[in-house]
């Protein structure tokens, strides 16, 4: 039985350490003055009264391009 949830074991590790990332990036990125250079298809910053927003449209897009092939290809 413990060998059936080890996938699914795997998979919550993998969204604990997305989590800490996620709430952690923020912290860091409001530190680096310099993040308004990258290209903005690559990484999008938004800054607002102590307010920051990080997020990267290119992975956005392949994630709304996997997610409607994953649609039209198990739809059928």
């Amino acid at each position: 039985m413990d060998a059936d949830l080890a996938p699914l074991q795997l998979f919550g590790v993998l969204l604990l350490v997305l989590g800490a990332i996620l709430f952690i990036l923020p912290m860091v990125l409001e530190r680096l003055p310099s993040l308004e250079k990258v290209p903005w298809i690559i990484l999008y910053v938004y800054r607002s009264d102590g307010f920051v927003f990080v997020t990267s449209p290119i992975l956005i897009i392949i994630s709304v391009l996997s997610f409607l092939l994953y649609i039209l290809r198990y739809r059928i």
